[in-house]
């Protein structure tokens, strides 16, 4: 059997056992503990605040039935996601669980309907504002950085990516899950562990932003040495000369002008000495 609500109606099961919220408001003034409306499901979630601008949500629970929630247009926050168990899938085929994570960047989030399967869920969810990412990474002018600045689309539709979990992300969860502190250094603790979470879902896109990167352009000076020194090992095919000559005869040395010379097979000249200008 499928349950189909929309995210309103969800909600409004939530806000109806708010009552059931527990908060210990000595040892553990930032947490509370939420129990799962009985008509959907079992279990629960901690909602932790581990920054002012960070809420940690650690989920353990299990629907009824597969549910169908429909989410409208709306605002939505910065938002990194990881299960251990348990799946969510959009009707665009993005899913978190069963391999992969989620991070949904700040923006507007499109109309979409979610499938949750009737399965326990275990995981975490990290809602934050843009504004954190100038806070933790800023540039020099106490900006965005331009590597996550498709993490803040602001007015325009958010940026949804599915990284997949790794072994180290599934560690770190399991960390945040089972935090052995309380108190203060429970959230210092857990803002820290955050952050590395935050860090192991970004690396894959940011590694892949770095290979997109253009490749630095030449000075002129600069391109005509190395055309020099092409012409001079194709004139000199049987009997190259060495490194340190060559930078010489083109008029740089190992350290000058930014050029070092090193072995390399992209000259393809000579049968032994092969030779590459490089920066």
């Amino acid at each position: 059997m499928i349950i189909t609500m929309t995210a309103q109606e969800e909600e409004e099961l939530w806000d109806n056992v708010a009552q059931s919220v527990v908060c210990d408001a000595i040892s553990e003034p930032f947490e509370f503990t939420y129990k799962m409306p009985k008509q959907l499901g079992k279990g629960g979630s901690r909602c932790i605040e581990v920054h002012p601008e960070i809420s940690l949500a650690i989920m353990d629970y299990q629907y009824h039935n597969d549910v169908i929630i429909g989410c409208p247009e709306s605002e939505h926050s910065l938002q990194f996601g990881v299960s251990l168990s348990g799946s969510t899938i959009d009707e665009y085929g993005g899913k978190v669980g069963e391999g992969y994570t989620c991070i949904s960047g700040s923006g507007i989030q499109r109309q979409i309907s979610l499938k949750i399967p009737q399965m326990r869920r275990v995981g975490v969810d990290i809602h934050m504002s843009s504004d954190v990412l100038k806070t933790f990474f800023p540039t020099a002018d106490g900006e965005i950085l331009p590597q996550l600045q498709l993490l803040a689309k602001g007015d325009d539709w958010q940026t949804l990516v599915y990284p997949e979990i790794t072994p180290t992300i599934q560690g770190v969860v399991q960390q945040i899950i089972n935090c052995p502190y309380h108190g203060v250094t429970k959230r210092m603790y857990l803002q820290a562990k955050v952050l590395e979470l935050m860090t192991l879902q970004l690396t894959p896109i940011l590694a892949h932003q770095d290979r997109l990167q253009p490749s630095p352009k030449l000075k002129s000076q600069t391109t005509a040495r190395i055309h020099h020194a092409r012409e001079i090992l194709h004139s000199h095919l049987e009997n190259p000369p060495l490194l340190l000559e060559l930078a010489q005869m083109v008029g740089i040395s190992d350290a000058c002008g930014g050029l070092r010379l090193r072995t390399l097979n992209h000259l393809e000249i000579g049968r032994s000495n092969r030779t590459k200008l490089i920066l």
